[in-house]
């Protein structure tokens, strides 16, 4: 199979391959200000009207299109800050789309605009600038080009106006929160609007079908950036955190009171160095509760704001998921669901001309259940040019304290936007192996990934091997001792507007298999969807249909829930999903998903849906979510439900309430966490956070809820720069 798999991917290759070239992008001069500019959502200050504007293409649906909704793009220069002026015109306001106010708040049904900003020069990497009609704002790193990771906060500002033709916005950007190199004048920039309702999208630069917004090398050219400065490159954040705890029938409650900081160098305009004391994740959001159905572990990814910035830059191989993260930052501080205490840590971020540098290196504190360890992880990578990229990745240590190990690992990565002209193409691998106090058997690891990801045609095709020794103590790796191959294709046309099925705003035919054998070549699981209608409408609703025969082989028995387990041996069944989703630009918002079919000897049906609401302005959501399955085995039935309900309340998007309320029967505990978000200014932040826990709410005949545990939480953080 892997020589088979190996012909394919050749084969593909070839077939994509051509010359590519790409012509630069379009240019504009940043204006300098003599005044400063009051962020206020109003381009009233002269300096905007000096500024000359450019003008925003429509990208989607069908790029160089002429629309109604004019975009005009200001960019001046003012003290120690960059700053970007939108003028989006709209003949009916009303209709603006906005549903939230909250920092990183989920806008894929808002009226948004968005900066992206390569401040390197490197056409690879960069930053990510949005806010929606509201003024809410979502910030990222950029590292590839298909998906903007929010896993970084800075310190900026924006507001936004409602005006007589549609809205403004204005968005500061300090120079103390960007990486750049000194003196190069010229820098990387893209800009986007969206319109929800019409389900449009206008870009300045590569307006195409085949780019996306985060693919810094389509970007264009901001000149006129030779002289900023970011100051000494000092900034000193501390924190004051008092915290109550209560387990009901367990004790009193305990009062505690904590202060740390963290403090950033910017050694050069490029490199960072963070130290942080006593490290509080008190005002971090809880995790989505989720059902298990398989027999490997759930994935619940990192909230931990210190962990979170920069942590694109610890990304390795191509675009492995999670199949396999050699880092996995979340196995700091948190063992067997328990928190450990973090006396300082240290990180290291930045480059040195074409070389990415990241360094981890963190110290946690004795507790009854775990003793005090040192954690490392490092990762480097260098640009051979502008299409190739290599780099390592070196972690050591044990969250539990108990073994030796540490985790080494190579990767390549090849792509471009450029083939045929502007097609995009990545061709990528990696090894990888683990040292230290491991089981016998084989400690390395390897993988390949072609992937050809483009508007009418995507294909992939991929192979990994993992060790059944390889042992990432501070990674994730579900299932070791497997080689595993993927590929599959997805046809995507757009039918003529003006035809029989112009109601159809896309359609997508696709294909995929995925086989796991064990380490010998035997068989342990594989499956094969097929998609036969995938369709977006115009108006926005999306359908959905698909058929997955698959195969799994248990040498064990496999315990699906408590007390009902599956018998070992080779099982072939197929699973049907349909579902449907309302057009996220509404005020109502509804999905469903049904999942039916044989499962392993028996049967197992699956519901899953949300409705959500929003006021008109986005200052109340409501979200309210359920999944329940259904299963009917030789050995048992069983049920699973899950309910969770969300709540968000904000004055304006500075200041916002949010409730998260989950329920589970495997756990059959009912939790709440509600937080009080105050952003004060971009570096003054309040938060009041109360988690309460109850005990079987629903298994009492008077339906009375007993309280199980409770939390309470008050922090201040504030940021100073010089």
């Amino acid at each position: 199979m892997p020589s088979a798999f190996s012909r394919v991917s050749l084969l593909l290759v070839s077939v994509l391959a051509g010359c590519y070239a790409g012509e630069p992008g379009p240019g504009l001069r940043v204006f300098m200000a003599g005044e400063p500019v009051r962020v206020d959502g109003r381009l009233d200050e002269p300096a905007w009207r000096a500024a000359e504007p450019v003008l925003l293409t429509q990208q989607s649906p069908r790029p160089g299109e002429p629309t109604p909704f004019r975009t005009e793009v200001r960019v001046l220069l003012a003290g120690r800050s960059i700053y970007f002026g939108f003028s989006c015109t709209d003949a009916e306001p009303d209709r603006i789309a906005v549903h939230t106010m909250q920092f990183d708040g989920a806008m894929g049904g808002d009226d948004t605009v968005t900066v992206v900003l390569d401040p390197y020069g490197d056409r690879r990497t960069g930053y990510a600038f949005k806010i929606n009609a509201a003024g809410a704002r979502a910030d990222g790193l950029i590292n590839d080009p298909e998906h903007i990771s929010s896993d970084w906060d800075g310190i900026w500002d924006a507001r936004t106006a409602r005006t007589a033709d549609g809205w403004s916005a204005e968005i500061e950007i300090p120079l103390h929160t960007l990486n750049f190199i000194p003196g190069q004048g010229a820098w990387g920039l893209n800009l986007e609007r969206t319109v929800a309702r019409e389900h449009l999208v206008l870009r300045w630069a590569s307006p195409t079908l085949d780019s996306f917004t985060g693919d810094m090398s389509r970007a264009g050219v901001m000149s006129g950036m030779e002289n900023v400065e970011q100051g000494r490159g000092l900034e000193f954040t501390p924190y004051w955190a008092g915290r109550t705890n209560r387990e009901f029938g367990a004790g009193a409650r305990t009062w505690l009171g904590a202060g740390g900081f963290d403090f950033t160098w910017r050694m050069t305009p490029q490199m960072a160095a963070v130290l942080t004391l006593n490290t509080d994740f008190a005002e971090t959001e809880v995790d989505s509760r989720q059902i298990n159905i398989t027999r490997f572990p759930l994935f619940f990814p990192e909230k931990r704001a210190f962990f979170l910035e920069g942590s694109n830059q610890f990304e390795f191989g191509p675009y492995l998921g999670r199949a396999f993260i050699p880092f996995f930052s979340r196995r700091i501080g948190l063992l067997e669901g328990r928190q450990v205490p973090i006396d300082a840590g240290v990180k290291l971020n930045g480059r040195a001309g074409r070389w990415q540098l990241a360094l981890l290196d963190v110290q946690t504190r004795s507790t009854s259940f775990a003793p005090a360890v040192n954690l490392f992880a490092g990762r480097t990578s260098y640009d051979v040019n502008r299409n190739l990229r290599v780099g390592a990745l070196l972690t050591n240590g044990d969250p539990a304290g108990r073994k030796r190990n540490t985790l080494a690992g190579f990767d390549a990565l090849w792509r471009t936007s450029r083939f045929r002209g502007n097609k995009n193409l990545l061709i990528g691998g990696w090894t990888a192996f683990s040292a230290g106090d491991l089981q016998p058997g084989r400690r390395t690891g390897w993988g390949y990934k072609v992937d050809y990801p483009n508007d009418l045609l995507t294909c992939y095709i991929s192979t990994q091997e993992f060790g059944d020794a390889l042992t990432p103590l501070l990674g994730y790796l579900p299932r070791p001792g497997t080689r595993q191959h993927q590929g599959g294709c997805r046809v995507s046309p757009r039918p003529a507007k003006n035809g029989s099925f112009g109601w159809i705003r896309q359609v997508y035919f696709a294909n995929h298999y995925t086989r796991t054998t064990n380490l010998k070549g035997i068989n342990e699981s594989w499956s094969f969807q097929v998609t036969p209608l995938w369709a977006q409408l115009e108006s926005g609703e999306i359908l959905r249909v698909s058929w997955a025969p698959q195969y799994e082989f248990l040498a064990a028995p496999f315990m699906i829930v408590p007390g009902l387990a599956i018998a070992p041996g080779a099982y072939r069944f197929d699973r049907f999903t349909a579902s449907a989703m309302t057009s996220v630009h509404r005020p109502f918002i509804a999905s469903f998903v049904s999942t039916w079919g044989t499962f392993y000897d028996g049967t197992l049906t699956q519901h899953a849906g949300t409705v959500n609401w929003t006021s008109p302005r986005g200052r109340i959501e409501l979200g309210l979510g359920g999944e329940t399955n259904f299963g009917h085995l030789k050995a048992g039935n069983f049920v699973q439900r899950l309910w969770q309900l969300k709540t968000n309340l904000a004055w304006n998007p500075r200041l916002v309430l949010s409730s998260f309320v989950q329920y589970d029967s495997l756990s059959r505990n009912l939790g709440a966490n509600t937080r009080l978000r105050w952003t004060m200014r971009p570096n003054r932040e309040f938060f009041l956070v109360w988690n309460r826990g109850w005990l079987r709410p629903l298994e009492r005949p008077d339906l009375a809820i007993l309280p199980e545990s409770e939390m309470l939480a008050v922090k201040f953080r504030w940021t100073f720069r010089i």
